[in-house]
């Protein structure tokens, strides 16, 4: 039941959930949230961010983008200072603009990207393969498509790819769907690793048990937030666990159905700017 004197906002967060007291820890992935697919953050989603983390929250990016393309992402939202997780949570940073770069990395984990690089290639010799080098850039197979991968690119031999322990592996290969992507995994029997498929024929790789959920929880607890303050707003499946770990998690409507199963809530498309009534019951 509501307090006496809470406004419609409190209502609706008390009946999502989100009871307890202190702050909200709200946790957002970029593209197809956040972002647009063409890169374009609305005026509207912006102040509503800045709307959120006046009332207290800590507003935090979650995204399967490297650190160097989530940083500018945290600044165009006025987000210059808190916390930023990257990777899909291999690299969790500490956004200061005291900092070279703008931010700090204050987690870092990696894994040997060998044994999952050689089946694949074996099974997919035509796929793209790269490695990501955290605040720089990858290490790749062959060019990438324009745009799909940011920073600094050095094309490299498949067995140089696995000379060092990585943050993420990436395997893009067009000639399989997304459901292909899923049965070679399981078919090589991938264990030691956590991977996340995308809308196309794209695989994150990255080290076992690592999620944005478990980047994020170590983020929660550092913050002092009680687990059922935390909300959760994502489109694919890489938010899956994300959106699972909230008290509150939301999917896009243009989300995946899987990705709609396990959210609490589904919102409006990312074309309807759908991340804007979330944000805005967030705001009593």
């Amino acid at each position: 039941m509501t307090a006496s004197g809470a406004g419609p906002a409190d209502d609706r967060l008390d009946r999502a959930g989100l009871v307890g007291h202190g702050p909200l820890l709200v946790a957002l992935d970029i593209d197809g949230t956040v972002m647009t697919y063409d890169e374009r953050i609305s005026d509207d989603v912006r102040e509503a961010v800045a709307a959120v983390r006046a009332t207290g929250a800590h507003v935090v990016l979650a995204t399967g983008r490297s650190l160097h393309a989530t940083v500018p992402v945290a600044h165009e939202l006025g987000i210059t200072e808190g916390w930023a997780v990257a990777s899909n949570g291999s690299v969790t940073a500490r956004l200061d603009p005291a900092e070279a770069g703008g931010y700090r990395v204050t987690d870092l984990i990696t894994f040997d990207p060998g044994p999952a690089l050689r089946l694949m290639h074996a099974a997919m010799p035509d796929a793209l393969f790269a490695v990501e080098e955290v605040g720089v850039g990858f290490r790749m197979s062959a060019p990438f498509p324009p745009g799909e991968l940011t920073g600094v690119h050095a094309v490299v031999s498949i067995d140089e790819l696995s000379e060092h322990h990585v943050t993420r592996l990436v395997v893009r290969s067009p000639g399989h769907t997304t459901e292909e992507f899923h049965r070679l995994v399981h078919r090589m029997g991938l264990e030691d690793v956590t991977y996340a498929i995308g809308w196309t024929a794209w695989m994150d790789v990255a080290p076992h048990g690592v999620t944005k959920a478990s980047a994020l929880e170590h983020v929660r607890r550092d913050l002092d937030v009680q687990p059922s303050r935390t909300v959760a707003v994502g489109d694919g499946n890489n938010d899956l666990a994300m959106l699972e770990w909230a008290a509150l998690g939301v999917a896009m409507g243009h989300a995946p159905e899987p990705v709609r199963a396990v959210a609490d809530e589904v919102t409006g498309t990312i074309d309807d700017d759908g991340l804007l009534d979330v944000l805005r019951r967030l705001v009593p």
